[in-house]
């Protein structure tokens, strides 16, 4: 693309120089070591590293044009603009002529239920015989190519090429899980979204948002962002969980329509008469006036929410309700979302990402509804993530099992035993296990269980790795259950 051309969406401060009218620019990054002949570079203020500070090296390493907004001194022109950051995302998707207005794209924001939904989404558009996307938290696929995620949300370059990547191999419809970083962040500025979804909030990340207010904010922006225009081929939908009470303020801060879902609340989407045994969840769905039987092979009253959000958004898209529901009639359940370990054992083991308190309680409500004998909980906290959260995430353990195991999750660059002592300063001693190594504290679980009782290894759901200092170590929660059980038998 012709350097010209390319940067004629943006309010240009300044020039360092005329740019030559024959200068061709084949790549856009901000990142130094993606750098070919003819590309343009982006100095983004990130918190590690300013991209001004790289210019010189972007220069030498073949770097053609620079976007900048400070002053800075190298031998080809120079672009300034006020913000890099909302400059990146603009010419990413003017580079890869937005791409996201060549397929439906469906967003999904919230505290718990994000990778769900986007997985049930997924799986009742291919039923529905689609190509589709996926953008999130276990990675971006594309059809069926897997591709390794940084971020549950990518950066707006990563995030448009993708989508350009998705044009060219037929996709028709995105689920794409939206965090709240990457909404305050501008992540996803350039990005075109059909339906936007809120699950739910609760605590998490307020080492980042510093308060719920300022987090209820960012989640907001998905749906204040989402559209004013009203033409035909341009509907919008927001889908509002009124459960919660943020998906009942939302209402008001979106011009999309508003398809309303929920369990103990009216609801244009509403499930009553919720049934749980080991083997799924059935439910009676209210649409319209009229009522629909739900069986679902995913169990407890969390999955009906999120199960209630993924057939709202199909609706919205298009789909007939009664294909719909057959759809999610068929879905077995998402990794490391209350994934049952099967093995040679006559206790169940369940594999489960809840990492925040509200996360975790729905998972434990679950359990419980389905125990027949005792409900062990093996839980823990990230370290250099939020602190206030560890004695909540604790005390809801306690609470709603027969017996914890507090024990490393991440534990980053803190102290494991720090964080540990943290979640466990309201206890009485001597009434939960401390062990900080993960592996054995999966093995001491199911060394104890016996028959019937019910193992809960929460925290870190598809993840194979644990975070220790800044290096990611292997670490499979379910294949240390399978390992253990083994050993035990």
């Amino acid at each position: 693309m012709k350097a010209i051309d390319l940067i004629s969406p943006l309010i240009i401060k300044g020039l360092s120089s005329d740019i030559p009218q024959e200068l061709s620019i084949y790549k856009i990054t901000q990142d130094t070591r993606e750098i070919e002949k003819n590309s343009l570079f982006i100095c983004v203020e990130g918190s590690i590293q300013d991209g001004h500070k790289l210019a010189e090296e972007a220069v030498a390493r073949g770097a053609a044009l620079i976007i900048a907004s400070k002053k800075i001194s190298v031998s080809v022109p120079v672009v300034y603009v006020a913000d890099t950051t909302k400059a990146l995302a603009i010419l990413a998707d003017y580079f890869f002529q937005h791409p996201s207005q060549r397929l439906r794209v469906i967003g999904v924001t919230g505290t718990n239920g994000k990778t769900t939904v986007t997985h049930l989404l997924d799986q009742i558009f291919r039923n529905h015989g689609e190509t589709t996307g996926v953008i999130g938290t276990m990675y971006r696929r594309i059809g069926d190519e897997l591709l390794t995620t940084k971020n549950t949300t990518p950066d707006s370059l990563t995030l448009q090429r993708t989508l350009s990547e998705m044009n060219e191999a037929g996709v028709t419809t995105c689920s794409m899980e939206v965090s709240s970083h990457a909404l305050v962040q501008g992540r996803v500025w350039g990005t075109d979204f059909d339906v936007a979804i809120f699950t739910n909030l609760s605590q998490d990340h307020l080492e980042y948002h510093h308060t719920m207010e300022e987090y209820a904010h960012a989640k907001e922006l998905l749906f204040s962002q989402l559209g004013n225009s009203y033409q035909n081929n341009q509907s919008k939908y927001a889908i509002l969980n009124v459960d919660d009470s943020v998906g009942r303020s939302y209402q008001n801060k979106t011009a999309a329509q508003i398809y309303s879902y929920g369990i103990e609340q009216p609801a244009d989407f509403r499930a009553i008469e919720l049934k749980t045994t080991n083997k799924g969840t059935s439910f009676t769905l209210l649409f319209q006036e009229k009522t629909y039987p739900v069986h679902m092979q995913m169990i407890g009253k969390f999955n009906v929410s999120n199960a209630l959000a993924a057939i709202a958004a199909a609706y919205a898209s298009g789909i007939e309700l009664a294909n719909v529901i057959d759809s999610m009639e068929k879905i077995k359940g998402v990794r490391g979302r209350f994934e049952v370990v099967q093995g040679a054992q006559d206790f169940t083991a369940i594999v489960d990402y809840a990492h925040t308190p509200d996360g975790l309680l729905n998972v434990l409500d679950a359990v419980n509804e389905i125990k027949t004998a005792k409900v062990y909980c093996i839980v823990g906290c990230g370290g250099d993530r939020d602190r206030t959260k560890r004695p909540i995430m604790a005390e809801v353990a306690m609470s709603n099992s027969d017996s914890v195991i507090f024990t490393s999750d991440n534990p980053r660059t803190e102290d494991p035993q720090d964080i540990l002592d943290e979640m466990v300063v309201n206890l009485k001693v001597g009434t939960y296990e401390m062990i900080l190594d993960r592996k054995k504290a999966i093995q001491a679980a199911v060394n104890q269980a016996a028959t019937n009782d019910i193992i809960l290894i929460a925290g870190k759901g598809h993840e194979d790795y644990q975070i220790i200092g800044t290096k990611k170590h292997h670490f499979d929660d379910v294949e240390e259950v399978k390992e253990a059980i083994k050993l035990k038998n």
